[in-house]
This record gives structure tokens, C-alpha cells and sequence, in this order.
């Protein structure tokens, strides 16, 4: 179990949409708004999980076309949101909000993050550490899974809070902009490999 516990950890602090955009409503609405949406992630990302552990997000990319449809606008939407990072100007600006977020947005978010789908189907077709039981496994998984994304998201959301507070140069906004861009095309990277190994 510490396997799988240290994988979740790993799998989900490294940057993807859920994350950033979470540290972008930090910083462009504060704390408790931010809060919400951060709500609406996890509940998304609990329905992928639970659409990954009953086989449904598996018939559904089981058809080809339907996998490069969703892998074309998966690698789409993630560069287009690494361009918006990049090019953001001078302030920080992890994913530009234009309407206070809600547990909606958060929610329908993950429900299009490829990364929740990839994560999920990583740690629950994978990792086993209770063969006499795969619902005890299940459980305890989905326990662990939630005990361990819930604060790596609130650290988020709380660092964004701070960087929108802190009064940094150009200079350094730039840096920040583009390192967080860099972190995105590594996830678009990550996302061609996944795909092309999947035909495979």
C-alpha cells in the first residue's frame, strides 16, 4: 500500500490541468472561491475514478477512432493551455479566469482532463495489494487516493493565493510563466507517448 501511496502522490503533484488551473483561481480570485472549484475538481475526479473502476471509460476507448479523437484534443487543449501560460505577460497567470469559478467549472474540468483519466486508470489497474479482496482494495484506494489529493490540491490553490500577493518583477512572473508552461508540454509529451503506446 505504500507503493500505491507514494505513486498517487507523485502521479498527482506533478502539474496538469486540475493543479494549475487550481493555483490560477487562487490567484486570480482568492482563497474561498478558489475553494469551490477545487470542490467541483474533486468530485470530477472521483466520477472518472469511479468511471474507471467499473470497466466504462475502458468500452469507451476501446474504439480506436474514439481513443484519437480524444487524444487529439486532449494534446490540443493542453498545449493551447501552455501557450496561455507562457505568453501571459507579466503577471501570474496559471490558467486567466473571467467568471468567479464554482464547483461546476471545477467538475467539468476534470471530467475533460486526460490526466485524471490516465492517473485513475494507473492506480486502480495497477498497484495491488489485497488479493483476497479487489472491493477492499478499491476502497482502501479510493481512501488513500483522496487522503492524498485533497491537500496537494488545497497546497495549490494556497500557492497561488500567495503568488498573486506577492509583489515579484516582470522578470520573475516571466519565469514562473514559462516554467509552468515547460511543466505543461511535459504533460502533452507524457500524453503522444501514452497514445502512441497504446496502438502498440
Amino acid at each position: 500500500m505504500l507503493t500505491f501511496a507514494a505513486a498517487v502522490f507523485l502521479l498527482i503533484i506533478t502539474p496538469g490541468p486540475g493543479v494549475l488551473s487550481a493555483a490560477g483561481m487562487g490567484s486570480a480570485y482568492g482563497f474561498r472561491p478558489g475553494l469551490r472549484y477545487v470542490t467541483g475538481l474533486f468530485l470530477g475526479n472521483n466520477l472518472v475514478a469511479l468511471t474507471v473502476i467499473s470497466g466504462l471509460a475502458a468500452i469507451v476507448m476501446s474504439a480506436p477512432v474514439v481513443r484519437t479523437v480524444l487524444m487529439i484534443a486532449s494534446v490540443g487543449y493542453l498545449l493551447y493551455l501552455a501557450g496561455r501560460i507562457a505568453f501571459a505577460g507579466s503577471r501570474v497567470a496559471f490558467v486567466e479566469a473571467k467568471a468567479p469559478p464554482g464547483v461546476p467549472t471545477g467538475l467539468m474540468l476534470q471530467i475533460i482532463n486526460p490526466k485524471a483519466y490516465a492517473v485513475n486508470t494507473a492506480l486502480f489497474s495497477g498497484f495491488a495489494f489485497y488479493p483476497d479482496s479487489l472491493l477492499v482494495e478499491t476502497v482502501t484506494k479510493l481512501l488513500v487516493f483522496n487522503a492524498i489529493w485533497i491537500p496537494i490540491h488545497l497546497v495549490w490553490l494556497y500557492a497561488g493565493v500567495v503568488l498573486h500577493r506577492l509583489d515579484l518583477g516582470e522578470a520573475a512572473h516571466r519565469r514562473i510563466n514559462m516554467a509552468m508552461a515547460l511543466a505543461m508540454l511535459g504533460v502533452v509529451v507524457l500524453a503522444i507517448w501514452s497514445g502512441l503506446g497504446g496502438r502498440g
